[in-house]
């Protein structure tokens, strides 16, 4: 099913062994971590904290940055909260970023077992959890079933279904019924998303906005964002932010266009991806570039950084003037234009954001958002905004003003799992 990610798909198809082969796999691709991989076989030697536990399952980084604030609305209500994931990135984002939100001792990250019915059980008879919310749409069979067996209520959290995904779950619809009428309520990010649901089988559905437009400012060294400011004082910058192949290019022959008339034009690129800077740096020959990931400062004068470092977008973001968002002209999908938003810079988007259409609809309803639909037309637009930093300034107060509209809806989400565990048996 498409709201199932192949690893986990996997786990109803394979045996315990096979998976454990697939997992020692990913483990030399970097893609587990080795002190934890008993965690997704359910092996856990930390000991469950006392009293009330509130789990939270989130597929990776834009899920789990979703729902920090719902974290943070949780604190001071006397329960403990476990969260799940089941990527090393974002785990990585939660080791950053739950100490600068005083979560440290509150919150416990682990990596979500895989869909296995003994696995699962090991996993639930440790932790006990009192409910679970799991995120967007993380569906998972055998999970599910063993939860409801225990008794334990879930909710969907932030729910997202596409059309596609719901035109193949009814070709299952005994299936689609078993799994989702058994989340005790649903907080949908759209009342599409909402009307979907309900056809599945979930009951009590409501709408009431995207945990995304919730989220909090993404963080920043103070020190370090001060030393960078001044370093660049008086340039004109803008960025390329989560990039994906294809758009480095992109972003390096916008550059060239606008170097000329832009003297000292500083273009970050910031690859969704930091790995890959090395490959990118390589491909963009003729061009001053520097590597914050090899430690170097951005080029004195015009020319490319490549911001090939893990959390901190934020900085870049910071930086920047005009902001381009990634995986949105090569036909990907999109990334979440709300984080730059939040911060108050104007965003561009490509025309294939089709993974956050409400978060750009809004945006762009708001005239914090414009759709560029090739190199040409990004070139433009970061060109106008450079010569017009009023315009720039608008757009991103409008950015700002449309993020915050949902301000609530995080200690909303906090209400309805806390009510859940009260209406326990």
């Amino acid at each position: 099913m498409p709201m199932i990610l192949p690893l986990y798909a996997a786990a109803t198809t394979l045996g315990a062994p096979a998976l454990r082969l697939m997992l020692a796999r990913r483990l030399r691709q970097g893609r587990e971590l080795a002190p934890r991989l008993p965690e997704r076989w359910g092996d856990d030697a930390t000991p469950r904290p006392p009293g009330r536990l509130v789990w939270l399952h989130a597929a990776s980084v834009g899920e789990t940055i979703s729902v920090l604030p719902v974290l943070e609305a949780l604190a001071g209500e006397g329960v403990q909260v476990l969260m799940t994931t089941g990527t090393i990135t974002s785990a990585a984002l939660l080791t950053q970023r739950l100490p600068a939100l005083g979560l440290a001792g509150f919150v416990r990250h682990r990596f979500v077992p895989l869909d296995v019915p003994a696995w699962v059980a090991r996993f639930l008879d440790h932790w006990r959890p009192d409910v679970v919310g799991f995120v967007e749409s993380e569906v998972w069979p055998n999970l599910m079933a063993a939860c409801r067996r225990r008794g334990v209520p879930m909710m969907l959290v932030n729910a997202r279904l596409s059309p596609r995904s719901f035109i193949h779950w009814r070709l299952a619809p005994r299936m689609a019924r078993s799994l989702f009428a058994g989340f005790a309520c649903a907080q949908a990010q759209s009342e599409a998303d909402a009307e979907r649901l309900r056809r599945l089988g979930t009951r009590k559905v409501t709408a009431p906005g995207n945990l995304k437009f919730a989220a909090p400012p993404l963080p920043v060294d103070a020190a370090e964002l001060a030393d960078l400011q001044a370093l660049l004082q008086g340039r004109p910058v803008w960025l390329a932010a989560s990039t994906h192949p294809g758009e480095e290019a992109i972003a390096a022959a916008v550059h060239t266009g606008l170097a000329a008339t832009h003297p000292g034009l500083l273009t970050i690129i910031v690859p969704r991806h930091p790995e890959r800077g090395a490959a990118i740096a390589a491909g963009l020959a003729g061009v001053e570039l520097a590597r914050r990931g090899l430690g170097q400062a951005p080029p004195a004068s015009a020319g490319l950084w490549i911001g090939d470092t893990m959390g901190e977008l934020g900085l870049y973001f910071r930086l920047a003037g005009p902001v381009f968002i990634g995986k949105s002209l090569t036909g990907e999908g999109g990334q979440n234009p709300l984080e730059a938003a939040r911060l108050g810079r104007p965003v561009a988007v490509g025309p294939h954001t089709g993974n956050f259409r409400d978060p750009v609809t809004a945006l762009r309803a708001a005239g914090a958002l414009a759709e560029v639909a090739d190199a040409a037309a990004l070139t433009a637009w970061v060109d106008a905004l450079l010569r017009d930093p009023a315009r720039a300034d608008a757009m991103g107060q409008a950015g700002v003003a449309a993020a915050a509209r949902t301000a609530s809806l995080p200690g909303e989400v906090a209400a309805t799992l806390l009510g859940l565990i009260h209406a326990r048996p």
